[in-house]
C-alpha cells in the first residue's frame, strides 16, 4: 500500500441534524470552527448536517419535504406568468 495516503489528523466530531436534532459522535478529520459539549462532559467539533439517517425519506420510508430556504416559493414567484 502507498505511504501518507490518508489523512493523520482524525479526531472525534460531533456531526449533528439541524431538522431533527439527532447528533451523533464519530472520527472524522473535516475542519470546522465550531465545538459543542458532548454527553460526557467533553468539547468536540461540531458539524451541521441538513440531512443525515434520521431524517432522509430512504431510511425513515417517510416522504418529507425539507424545504428550508423557500426555494419552491421563490422560484414560482419569480417565473409566474404575469
Amino acid at each position: 500500500m502507498k505511504k501518507d495516503l490518508h489523512p493523520s489528523n482524525y479526531r472525534l466530531v460531533v456531526f449533528k441534524d439541524m431538522s431533527n436534532d439527532y447528533s451523533f459522535i464519530t472520527k472524522s478529520c473535516i475542519d470546522t470552527r465550531e465545538t459543542v459539549k458532548w454527553e460526557d462532559g467533553n468539547e468536540y467539533p461540531l458539524v451541521k448536517l441538513e440531512i443525515s439517517h434520521t431524517s432522509h425519506p430512504f431510511y425513515t420510508g417517510k416522504m418529507k419535504l425539507v424545504d428550508t430556504a423557500g426555494r419552491i416559493d421563490k422560484f414560482r414567484s419569480r417565473y409566474a406568468k404575469k
